[in-house]
C-alpha cells in the first residue's frame, strides 16, 4: 500500500482513538466492573491495532465507528467467556452477562447511543470520586475518557510520563482498594459530586486554554475534550444543574475567540487588537442560550459570574463600547466569594479602563503573591507603558521576559518593549 495511503489510514486511527476510546472504555468498564478498567482499556487497545492492520490492506469501512464497536463488543464477549472462571464480574449487569442467552444481547445493548452516554457520565463519577485528588482526577480523565497517553497527559502538565504512569497505576490500586464503582451517587451526594466533576472539567479546559506548555499557547484538543464531557452533564436532567450550564457558556464564549488570539505568525494579539469578525458568532450565541439555562434557581455560583465577564466581551460591539463597569462589579462579586490573587490581577486591568491606569498600577503593586508570575509582570508593564511611565514600564517587561518560558509569551513582551523603545 503507498506510504500516504498508510499515512491516512493512521490519521483516521488516530482520530478515532480521541474520539471513540473513551465512549468504549466506559461502556466495557461497566461490563467488567471499575476495577477491571484495564481489561477494559487492553480491548480497546486490541480494537485500534486491529483496525490499523486491517484497514492497511482493505478499504476503510463506510462506517468506520460501527466496525470498532462489532470488533469491541466481540472482543469483550470472548473475553467474558474465557475470563468467568477467573475473576468476578461484580456490576448492575452481572446476571445478564453469566448466561450464554443474554450475554450478546446484553453487550450489544450497552452500545447504543443512550447507554453510552449513561456509561461516560458513570465514568466521571467515578474519576472525580472524593476518595481520589484532583491532579489524578484530571489524569484518569484524560486517560479513560479522552483517550491520551501517559506521555500526552505529562506533556500537556509538562511533567514526567514516569509521574503520570505511576500516578495512574496508584489512582487505579485506590479505584481497586475502595470499591469504587459505576454508579449515579444518592440523591444526598449528587450535587458534591457534579462540583467535582465541573472544577476537574474546569482544570482541564483551563489547562487547554492557558496552557502552561513552552510552545503551545493553546491547546484546542482539551478545551474541546472538556466540553464534550460537560455538554453530557448539561443534557442530562439529572446533571444539567445552573451551574454547570453556567460553566458551558463560559467555554462557549472562550472558544469562540479562539481564532483571534495568535495571528498568523503565532503571536498573542490581546483582546483589544482582535479581529472580531473572525470570532465565531455560533459559539457566542450558544453561550447565550446556555446563560439563559443558568439563570434557573436561585443560587449564583462563580461560574455564572465568570460567565457573566465573558458574556459582556464576547457581546460588546468593540472594545471601546465593552461595559466596563459592569465588568469590574461582576470581579468584585467573583472576588468577595472566591478571592483569588490572578482574579485580582484581572480585576486590575479592568479598574484600568473605568478609573485611570495609575489606580490599576496602585492596585498590582499591593498583588506581593505574584511577584514570581511573569503574567503579572507584563500586565504591570503594560499599565505603566499606557500610563506613560516608559522606564518603570520597560523594567517591568524585561523581569516578565525572564521568568516565561512561553515562546509566545517572549514574543509579546518583546514587542512592548520595542514599542516603548
Amino acid at each position: 500500500m503507498p506510504a500516504s495511503g498508510t499515512h491516512n489510514v493512521q490519521l483516521m486511527v488516530d482520530h478515532l482513538f480521541r474520539h471513540e476510546a473513551g465512549k468504549m472504555v466506559a461502556v466495557l468498564s461497566r461490563a467488567f466492573g471499575f476495577s477491571n478498567i484495564e481489561t477494559a482499556e487492553d480491548i480497546v487497545q486490541d480494537t485500534l491495532l486491529k483496525a490499523l492492520e486491517t484497514w492497511k490492506y482493505d478499504a476503510v469501512p463506510a462506517n468506520p465507528q460501527a466496525w470498532l464497536y462489532r470488533v469491541a463488543k466481540n472482543k469483550a464477549i470472548d473475553v467474558i467467556r474465557r475470563q468467568q472462571l477467573k475473576y468476578k464480574i461484580d456490576t448492575d449487569l452481572t446476571a445478564l452477562l453469566q448466561s450464554e442467552y443474554s450475554l450478546v444481547p446484553a453487550i450489544n445493548e450497552l452500545f447504543e447511543e443512550s447507554e453510552i452516554n449513561d456509561s461516560l457520565l458513570r465514568m466521571m463519577f467515578a474519576c472525580c470520586h472524593p476518595a481520589i485528588g484532583h491532579e489524578s482526577q484530571i489524569s484518569l480523565i484524560l486517560k479513560t475518557l479522552c483517550g491520551l497517553s501517559a506521555r500526552e497527559i505529562a506533556n500537556a502538565f509538562l511533567s514526567q510520563e514516569d509521574t503520570i504512569t505511576k500516578r495512574l497505576y496508584r489512582t487505579k490500586e485506590k479505584i481497586r482498594k475502595e470499591h469504587i464503582s459505576l454508579e449515579y451517587p444518592g440523591a444526598a451526594h449528587m450535587p458534591s459530586r457534579i462540583h467535582a466533576i465541573l472544577t476537574t472539567l474546569y482544570l482541564l479546559f483551563n489547562e487547554g486554554y492557558h496552557s502552561s506548555h513552552p510552545e503551545k499557547l493553546i491547546r484546542e484538543d482539551l478545551c474541546e475534550e472538556a466540553m464534550r464531557l460537560l455538554l453530557l452533564l448539561c443534557n442530562n436532567p439529572r446533571t444539567g444543574l445552573p451551574e454547570a450550564q453556567a460553566l458551558m457558556a463560559l467555554m462557549c464564549y472562550q472558544v469562540s475567540r479562539f481564532n483571534s488570539r495568535l495571528d498568523d505568525k503565532g503571536y498573542i494579539v490581546l483582546l483589544q487588537d482582535q479581529d472580531r469578525s473572525q470570532w465565531n458568532n455560533y459559539l457566542i450565541e450558544k453561550g447565550n442560550e446556555f446563560m439563559a439555562r443558568a439563570s434557573a434557581g436561585h443560587q449564583i455560583h462563580k461560574y455564572h459570574i465568570e460567565a457573566g465577564i465573558a458574556w459582556a466581551h464576547a457581546n460588546a460591539a468593540n472594545y471601546q463600547e465593552t461595559d466596563w463597569q459592569l465588568i469590574l462589579h461582576l470581579y468584585d462579586s467573583l472576588l468577595s466569594s472566591h478571592y483569588n490573587p490572578i482574579v485580582a490581577l484581572n480585576r486590575s486591568v479592568v479598574l484600568g479602563e473605568v478609573a485611570g491606569y495609575q489606580a490599576a498600577i496602585d492596585e498590582l503593586l499591593q498583588l506581593t503573591t505574584l511577584h514570581s508570575s511573569s503574567y503579572y509582570h507584563t500586565t504591570l508593564g503594560e499599565m505603566h507603558r499606557k500610563a506613560g511611565h516608559i522606564p518603570d514600564a520597560l523594567q517591568s517587561f524585561h523581569t516578565a521576559l525572564s521568568l516565561t518560558t512561553s515562546q509566545p509569551e517572549r514574543e509579546l513582551i518583546q514587542r512592548k518593549i520595542n514599542m516603548c523603545q
